[in-house]
């Protein structure tokens, strides 16, 4: 029994015990305690911080103009801008217009060269016929002058010559414009003389001094014609 006692150090030695530990449990839990707060806060502040994040980043998605460091504002000017042409789509623009506007301006003048071309030929063409017709009229009144029985070799020769140099001109477009016995009309007849004929209408033509020619359509030359009535 004594042996116990000394060893367990008696009741007053376990009071003096339990009196100095307690301080210690106290200091420990209320180190404890305090930890929990501070661990309680900083979840607290993470929590805030997270969701601070997520409504920032849910600002961010629900705008799709916000630009990721400049915030919406920056994004919408960012978008505004964006509208703008590059400079290499204005430069293939520009040079496609002047491209369109090359070939009408190539298209005009190849139109109107041609029309040039062929008013310079007809006119051209036109003063050569002019040239030619008092030498097929020269041709006739010689022809006319020779007997009808009374031909020769020559006056063939001539003949044949007319008829040729009258396929010529016929080929070429030209064409006489018929007069005697059809209505006066000044767009092809000139009128130098008229005269009361019974056997004839009003305005027709009763002769022909001097035979009139057309040009593709257009008049070389007026018909010079007696009209009567």
């Amino acid at each position: 029994m004594k042996d116990r006692e000394t060893n367990a150090g008696g009741p007053e030695e376990a009071q003096t015990r339990r009196t100095e530990e307690e301080p210690g449990r106290e200091k420990a839990c209320g180190t404890r305690t305090e930890d929990a707060e501070n661990d309680g806060l900083e979840k607290e502040q993470t929590a805030a911080k997270g969701a601070e994040g997520a409504d920032a980043q849910g600002c961010q998605e629900d705008d799709p103009e916000a630009d990721s460091q400049g915030g919406p504002e920056t994004g919408k000017k960012k978008g505004f801008f964006s509208k703008k042409k590059d400079k290499k789509d204005e430069q293939i623009e520009e040079l496609t217009d002047r491209l369109k506007r090359s070939m009408a301006e190539f298209d005009n003048y190849r139109k109107r060269t041609e029309k040039e071309k062929s008013a310079m030929y007809e006119i051209g063409a036109k003063d050569i016929i002019e040239k030619l017709l008092p030498v097929v009229d020269n041709f006739e009144r010689g022809l006319a002058a020779v007997p009808e029985g009374e031909k020769t070799v020559f006056a063939d020769g001539m003949d044949m010559i007319y008829r040729q140099l009258m396929k010529m001109l016929e080929d070429a477009g030209v064409k006489p414009i018929e007069a005697a016995g059809q209505p006066f009309d000044p767009n092809f007849h000139n009128a130098v003389m008229h005269v009361e004929d019974e056997s004839l209408g009003e305005n027709i033509i009763a002769e022909e001094f001097q035979k009139g020619y057309l040009y593709r359509d257009s008049v070389i030359r007026h018909s010079m014609v007696k009209v009567a009535n």
